[in-house]
């Protein structure tokens, strides 16, 4: 696991031996302190010299100083490592994600992944901090503060040598139930997170249905749920501290007891018992600061294990060892599909997408229609690879959009999903998504193009003007005609239109589809309508029922052969009438 995570931390090595080397500098100057002390206590008090007392007191001030010196170097050393590392890993992390499909992200969920990549991520910051400070101070403090009793008073040391196995032997016991503990309690906050998401995400319907109280509720359980699992782990540390407390009393009390009666028989000075009692205190302080950071270790395994596990994944859809980069040729926007299938788990028998072959002509209007949850979204994702094909293969002038570069198979592609989104900033910053070096003359053809343009300019900064996340003080046909001129400024070669015109009149879709015959003809057009008066003049449609293309034709065709479709339009006139 070391292994693995040093490369997020090596270029902070310097700070890795010098954080150590502080602490090393402040543990000697304490270790050196109740030494000093004891020559104050057993030499200069009893011979009343003050000069010697004076002396070793400011030995002890200087030590002192170089002490804090060490400590202030040693937390800015290690805070600097270990934040770095935490930047390394999250952008890592990040930077992984990106490069997942939809269905690696499906398989972790949003809210998971943004656990990992916040708190799982801030468990390890925490441990390599901790450890910087403590895994090194307190193991030297431990060995150094051993051989000081022990080279004090051999038989009085033999107390804490019986202290420390069972110390141990607790510490053990404890930590081997943790790691399972702090597991399910990071599986519970991907849970209360992905609660809040959902209920962020939709508060609009979750108002509009006065359904809050169902949704506080359901809050309240995935809350309770990780208060529970955060009890259970944090009842490890209620049950350590008090055992380790226990033999720390224990144990000094004992020293003390046995060690009076040793100076009191003069087998041993005062100043000898003082600085040993402050070695034991040492040592078991020491063992204490072990313990913790071991408990600290078994909850950022279970963190590491969630974040190794991203970072391990192979993405579903990779570029292949040899990819072809697309020029231009009288092909530009040609698609074709053969014998394509499709389904969401490779274990599953059923597919979603069901043997279908067409042609997209380059610079056609191609049309689907179909029922809800025939297929028609998950047939358009399959484009710019979304999702891959199980069976089959999609050409794009001419070659499989597997054998280009993922970049440069999307760099032609623009799409406009169902679902608008746009993203906090101003106008011209969501549009410049579609190209970032296009000039306001591009900006505002593609923007009345796509029947933005007025309503842009009517708010007073204009293209200035900010956005709300996702677009919130924007009406719904508004955040529609944006995510469509974002997508024209790209000039693809083909535009997918994913029922993106549900939410505009029907003047302002005439105009737009104006658009896309007269000022985008090399580009292909794909859209999925839900309203036939639509599409009618579509150069071809695609009809699909239950993932099966049965119909593919013009408007006229399909109305003289194609009883789906007829029902279809039929019914949709039947709505209107």
């Amino acid at each position: 696991m070391i292994k693995r995570f040093y490369p997020f931390i090596k270029e902070y090595k310097k700070y890795l031996i010098l954080g150590p080397l502080c602490v090393t500098i402040e543990v000697i100057c304490e270790l050196l302190m109740p030494y000093l002390m004891a020559k104050i206590v057993d030499i200069g008090i009893p011979a009343l010299n003050n000069s010697y007392i004076l002396h070793i007191g400011i030995i002890m001030a200087i030590l002192a100083v170089i002490a804090i010196a060490g400590g202030c170097a040693n937390m800015f050393f290690s805070s600097y490592a270990a934040m770095g590392f935490g930047a390394n890993l999250r952008r890592s992390i990040f930077d992984k994600v990106q490069d997942f499909s939809f269905g690696n992200i499906d398989k972790f969920s949003t809210a998971s992944l943004v656990t990992r990549l916040t708190n799982d991520v801030y468990q390890i910051q925490q441990t390599i901090l901790l450890s910087l400070r403590l895994l090194v101070r307190a193991p030297l403090m431990f060995i150094c503060a051993l051989v000081l009793t022990l080279s004090i008073n051999p038989r009085l040391a033999s107390i804490i040598c019986i202290a420390i196995p069972i110390l141990l032997l607790a510490v053990f016991l404890i930590l081997r139930r943790a790691y399972s503990l702090f597991a399910t309690m990071q599986r519970k906050l991907d849970d209360l997170n992905g609660k809040v998401q959902e209920n962020l995400i939709g508060i609009r319907v979750v108002k509009s249905f006065v359904r809050e109280d169902y949704e506080k509720d359901k809050f309240q359980q995935a809350n309770d749920a990780l208060m529970r699992a955060g009890l259970r782990a944090a009842g490890l540390v209620i049950i350590l501290f008090p055992i380790m407390m226990l033999i720390l009393n224990g144990t000094t009390i004992a020293t003390i007891w046995v060690g009076g009666n040793m100076v009191g028989t003069g087998l041993m000075g005062t100043g000898e018992l003082i600085s040993f009692v402050s070695y034991i205190l040492q040592i078991l302080m020491s063992l204490m600061m072990i313990s913790f950071v071991l408990l600290m270790l078994a909850r950022s395994k279970a963190s590491a294990n969630r974040i190794i596990e991203v970072l391990e994944t192979c993405p579903d859809i990779v570029d292949l060892p040899q990819t072809k980069v697309p020029t231009e040729n009288t092909q530009r926007g040609k698609l074709e599909f053969k014998n394509v299938s499709f389904k969401y788990n490779a274990e599953s028998e059923n597919n979603v997408i069901n043997n279908i072959s067409f042609t997209a002509q380059s610079g056609g209007v191609i049309a689907i229609v179909g029922a809800t949850g025939s297929g028609k979204s998950t047939l358009v994702n399959l484009i710019p690879r979304l999702y891959d094909v199980s069976e089959g293969q999609i050409l794009l002038n001419n070659i499989d959009i597997r054998e280009y570069p993922l970049h440069a198979l999307r760099q032609q592609i623009g799409m406009v999903l169902q679902k608008n989104v746009l993203f906090s900033g101003t106008i011209r910053e969501n549009l410049l998504w579609g190209n970032m070096d296009a000039e306001d003359r591009e900006i505002s053809k593609a923007a009345d193009a796509a029947q933005a343009e007025d309503f842009i300019k009517s708010f007073p900064e204009s293209y200035q003007s900010e956005l709300g996340q996702s677009g919130v003080n924007l009406s719904g046909g508004q955040k529609q005609r944006l995510c469509i001129a974002r997508a024209m400024l790209k000039n693809p070669a083909v535009l997918i239109l994913d029922d993106s015109t549900s939410a505009v009149d029907s003047a302002t879709e005439a105009n737009l589809r104006k658009s896309f015959y007269e000022d985008f003809k090399d580009t292909t057009v794909i859209i999925i309508a839900q309203r036939i008066s639509s599409i009618v003049e579509a150069d071809k449609i695609l009809v699909l029922d239950d993932g099966k293309l049965v119909g593919f034709g013009n408007h006229q065709q399909l109305m003289a052969e194609n009883q789906i479709y007829r029902e279809i339009y039929y019914s949709q006139q039947e709505v209107i009438d």
